[in-house]
């Protein structure tokens, strides 16, 4: 039978002039107008087959090859966990079916349960699919603009170094050690919980995050000052693979109570785990380090995203500044000038 019903909706089955089977849900409830969309969809295929007509191509078919294309990417689960909530969607719609109307009805149903850069994530993943789709693989000719929601400027939240001490003297011991090895070096939170001993060189004082580790896709060299290999000697033997652990296994998460109850007694407010990298990155500025030199240490991909820290280097510019304070513009104060 080429029309059956699956659940509450109607469904086709065929064979395509092709030879292909095609199975696809009409999204109707109603029988009559499941033979219409049958009727429509084999008179489509015909024309692929006899005309040369471009053939309509489905959501989930560009996501299947998106996924594909973009498997090397650092954050590719990331993108799987996205695409699965907008299955719920956009998986029964034809790419040229998905227009402003339905980006801008995903939009509002992800900004009403999220912030505005977490909802443009997703916004985003639909842009890059799409455009693929047009300009890559001659699926569409045409996508809609999608907007973005306006986001807030990105915050630097920072604390003292008295502030530290007292929220390393809070945590419990295996979060203690990752944040005060946080705080030497900058880290990103994954690449401390799974920084294993085959990664560091005691002996050169360094360690090494591997390009498929790090966020930009590059490896990162790490130089470990005094307080990062202080850390490390007191977590040497504890593990034989992996530096920092608890209960013998990787932290996969470190915002947790402990991390909270600890803010808590220290009397820090609005700190996240990663602001332990805005901390060092802003006390790296407040020693003098420049901005150049922040970017390679960091691992940061471009300058313009150390600049939020530029703002901090206020004391370390003043020596600059008074280089002219020789220069003599004004008359001195108690001066006679001439009538």
């Amino acid at each position: 039978m080429s029309i059956y019903k699956r659940g509450a909706n109607w469904w086709v089955h065929f064979t395509s002039p092709k030879g292909e089977r095609i199975r696809r849900s009409a999204r109707t409830q109603n029988k009559k107008q499941a033979q219409e969309f049958e009727d429509r969809l084999k008179a489509e295929l015909w024309r692929v087959e006899q005309l040369g007509d471009k053939p309509r191509r489905t959501w989930q078919e560009a996501v299947v090859r998106w996924l594909s294309n973009t498997e090397h990417k650092a954050d590719h689960n990331k993108d799987i966990a996205k695409l699965c909530w907008l299955d719920g969607f956009l998986a029964d719609l034809y790419l040229d079916e998905i227009d402003r109307d339905v980006i801008d009805h995903i939009a509002e149903k992800k900004r009403s349960e999220a912030s505005a850069s977490t909802a443009n994530r997703y916004l985003a993943v639909i842009r890059a699919i799409l455009i693929m789709a047009r300009d890559e693989w001659d699926w569409i000719d045409k996508a809609p603009k999608i907007r973005l929601y306006k986001e807030p400027k990105k915050r630097v939240r920072w604390i003292t170094q008295d502030q530290a001490r007292t929220l390393l003297s809070e945590l419990p011991t295996h979060l203690a050690d990752m944040a005060e090895f946080s705080l030497n070096t900058g880290l990103r939170q994954s690449n401390v919980s799974y920084l294993k001993w085959d990664q560091i060189s005691l002996e050169r004082q360094l360690a090494w995050i591997h390009a498929e580790d790090s966020k930009n896709s590059k490896a990162l060299t790490v130089p470990l000052n005094r307080g990062a290999m202080s850390v490390l000697a007191r977590r040497a033997g504890i593990n034989e693979v992996y530096a920092f652990t608890f209960h013998d296994q990787p932290l996969h998460r470190t915002s947790t109570k402990a991390w909270t109850n600890a803010l808590n007694r220290a009397g820090i407010t609005d700190f996240r785990w990663h602001d332990l990298r805005h901390t060092w990155a802003s006390w790296h500025v407040q020693k003098g380090t420049s901005l150049q030199e922040l970017m390679e240490l960091g691992g940061w991909s471009s300058y313009q995203m150390v600049l939020r820290y530029a703002h901090l280097a206020g004391d370390h510019l003043r020596e600059v500044a008074n280089r002219l304070d020789d220069t003599k513009l004004s008359q001195p104060a108690n001066s006679e000038t001439e009538e």
